[in-house]
């Protein structure tokens, strides 16, 4: 059989985070990051967007396993929603996957320790149809890796979230050396980031970053509040080091963010003096000019609580004169205006703010230039710019045009896409796409909430709700009480009394219209009431909100109705085969749970002899 080989964009372009991608060898199906991304304010009451999971129902049964290359939640944010179902080895190093364990506790209680893998810049894992290998790469956390597919037609490489730091910390540092020696096999296709390409010149280094962060504690007078993501160690340190190097001691906040501390301290990934951290308790008896707060918030997102600290609706915190807000990310351009609204709450209560990205220009991503300088020294056969938005996408593919590539070597993809590779022709072409779709989450439901739900919140939070309730006989087929009208968020009812008359008028003569004209219909009959009232509504106030008629009946067969419930009673206690009865389920997660078929592979360390033992996962 002919060898194949296809690159899949399952999510992660022409937006910023959700990362998964996947490489094709043959039957073999290898799964790149597996992320989430926060909801704008378009996605009403959502709490995260994960990919389509979709994927894993079509071809989890080719999925050899799932490979991460650092421990942020655009890259493990989905595995709690994968795992919940499909039985995947997942494969990290210690950090990613020890993080990654984390968020998959939080969602699913039965943790699966034998699915996950820890692996270094030094593994090489021997698959069937392929082998997979890793590169150190520079972000904002530690043990970061780029990932190579190695295939019958030359390396994949997918970089990940990454930059080019000559400074950072020996954990952070990009292996510039393995870069060189990927080339030299002949990169077929490079997977790089887009995220910060419209930057040209460069970050300000970790360095100079520490130096700032201390500048900035030493000058305030009081409290210090620092926003900060969990997940970004390398900022946690610099907060933590410049706490100590002016005297004062730090407060945690969040029960997963000291999870995350502890699990990186533990594994020496974070420096944390003794005495330093301290205890809600401590607050009352620590002098202000010798605290600091660090939140992060729920979910990894500060801004809310600093919001919730500012309006005085905190459950620990609350902002009061003379307090610095330190904002210590470089927030997206989504959440600019955010930020705006947060610093002005901040000032009303008291405070003040800095932020960090205004003073410095700092970013975990690689500049224009850094991107460049990949492509020199991969120089691969074609380019798939991802991890960005679809400006960033398209100045990718500028610079690499400048860099050499030709136009037609770089793909600028959406979700779904899929691309074959030709063997003979030697190039990459579309084929049928897979599925892209996101994946909400709201709540503990995965899926459940679609476009046409996130189109009634939207519509609610407009134009508001009208509910209508109305009492019919259907066999005298007459209406037996007078509609009752009420409304929510659309008018106030006190000041349109004739509106709420004529309305009442409106849904009379809608039911009466379908007695008389149509053979009775219970949606239909619904659905009259709601459309009349619809364009009614719109007519007389330019607003259209959600419309919910409620009819009810009387005048039925009150035996007929006890013995239908009686006989459902019945059904639901009918005894199995064994003679017990069935019991219905209710944790989601136990549910339609598939073991992915298992496939062989072996690690082999580089520089060392290969493992004997080969591993059915």
């Amino acid at each position: 059989m002919a060898d194949q080989i296809k690159i899949m964009i399952l999510s992660g372009v022409r937006e910023q985070g959700k990362d998964m991608f996947a490489v094709q060898v043959n039957d073999e199906i290898f799964v790149l990051d597996a992320g989430l991304k926060y909801p704008d304010s378009s996605l009403f009451g959502i709490d995260v967007v994960i990919p389509d999971l979709d994927f894993f129902e079509q071809y989890g049964d080719r999925v050899a396993g799932i490979f991460l290359t650092h421990g942020h939640a655009d890259s493990i944010g989905a595995l709690p929603y994968i795992l919940r179902k499909y039985d995947i080895p997942v494969f990290g190093s210690q950090l990613t996957i020890e993080l990654a364990k984390i968020d998959v506790k939080r969602e699913n209680k039965k943790l699966k320790n034998s699915l996950f893998h820890v692996i270094d810049a030094h593994t090489e894992i021997d698959f069937k149809n392929a082998s997979i290998s890793f590169f150190h790469t520079t972000h904002s956390i530690a043990d970061s890796l780029g990932i190579v597919v190695h295939t019958p037609a030359g390396e994949v490489v997918y970089t990940g979230d990454f930059k080019f730091d000559p400074s950072a910390a020996p954990n952070y540092r990009t292996d510039m050396d393995r870069l060189a020696e990927i080339e030299t096999k002949h990169v077929l296709a490079l997977l790089s980031d887009s995220s910060n390409a419209e930057a040209w010149f460069p970050s300000a280094s970790e360095q100079d970053l520490e130096k700032y962060v201390t500048d900035v504690f030493r000058n305030a007078k009081g409290r210090i509040i620092v926003a900060a993501k969990a997940s970004n160690l390398n900022r946690v340190q610099e907060v933590l080091n410049a706490a100590a190097a002016t005297g004062r001691r730090v407060l945690l906040t969040g029960r997963d963010f000291a999870k995350i501390v502890r699990t990186a301290m533990k594994l020496g990934y974070l420096d944390v003096p003794d005495g330093l951290l301290m205890r809600v308790k401590d607050l009352k008896t620590t002098p202000d000019d010798k605290t600091v707060i660090l939140e992060t918030g729920r979910m990894g997102d500060p801004l809310n609580s600093l919001q919730k600290m500012a309006n005085k609706r905190h459950s620990m915190i609350r902002i009061h004169k003379g307090d610095l807000v330190f904002i210590a990310t470089t927030p997206s351009h989504a959440v600019e205006t955010m930020v705006a609204e947060t610093s002005d709450m901040v000032y009303r209560a008291g405070g003040t703010v800095i932020q960090l990205g205004r003073d410095k220009h700092t970013s975990g991503h690689a500049t224009g230039r850094d991107l460049q300088l990949l492509i020199d020294i991969l120089k691969p056969d074609f380019l798939f710019p991802v991890i960005g938005e679809y400006r960033l996408m398209e100045i990718h593919k500028n610079l690499a045009i400048k860099t050499g590539m030709k136009k037609e070597d770089v793909f600028i993809s959406k979700n779904g896409d899929c691309y074959n590779y030709d063997f003979k022709k030697k190039r990459f072409y579309l084929t049928d796409p897979v599925p892209g779709e996101d994946t909400m989450i709201d709540g503990s439901g995965v899926g459940d909430v679609g476009n046409i739900v996130l189109r009634d919140r939207e519509i609610l939070s407009d134009d508001g709700i009208f509910l209508a309730v109305v009492t019919i006989d259907r066999k005298k087929e007459k209406i037996v009480a007078r509609p009752q009208v009420t409304s929510r968020g659309f008018v106030y009812i006190k000041a349109n009394h004739k509106l709420m008359h004529d309305s009442i008028e409106v849904i009379e003569k809608a039911i009466n219209n379908n007695f008389e004209h149509k053979k009775f219909d219970w949606t239909e009959l619904k659905q009259d009431v709601r459309n009349d009232l619809e364009k009614f509504l719109y007519k007389q106030t330019n607003l259209r909100p959600v419309v919910l008629p409620v009819v009810m009946e009387v005048n039925q067969n009150r035996h007929r109705a006890m013995q239908k419930l009686k006989e459902n009673k019945t059904d639901n206690n009918t005894q199995g085969e064994n003679g017990t009865p069935n019991k219905r389920k209710n944790s989601r997660s136990s549910q339609n749970h598939k073991a992915v078929k298992p496939r062989k592979w072996k690690i082999v360390k580089k520089n060392s002899k290969p493992t004997k033992e080969t591993k059915d996962n």
